[in-house]
């Protein structure tokens, strides 16, 4: 089965509300930012990441966490969120 898809968008089409998700990358470094961006468009909530760390305000996982898409959080190093 081919896996590859054409865009961030149609990667991240199917994460249902409720969804956990391993996101990698160190600080702000690695992080897969245009899935991040693209989820935040597909609207998914209700989220469960688990990361080194839950992004900055305007950057990587801080984007759905200031748009309340995320319920819970498991990192070791929160950033500089709030």
């Amino acid at each position: 089965m081919d896996k590859v898809v054409a865009s961030a968008r149609e990667a991240v089409a199917d994460v249902p509300d409720g969804a956990t998700l391993s996101v990698g990358g160190f600080g702000l470094c690695g992080v897969p930012v245009a899935l991040i961006d693209a989820l935040l468009e597909q609207g998914a909530s209700d989220l469960t990441t688990i990361s080194n760390n839950c992004g900055v305000d305007d950057q990587a996982l801080g984007v759905l966490l200031y748009a309340g898409r995320i319920a819970k959080t498991i990192s070791s190093f929160v950033g500089g969120n709030k």
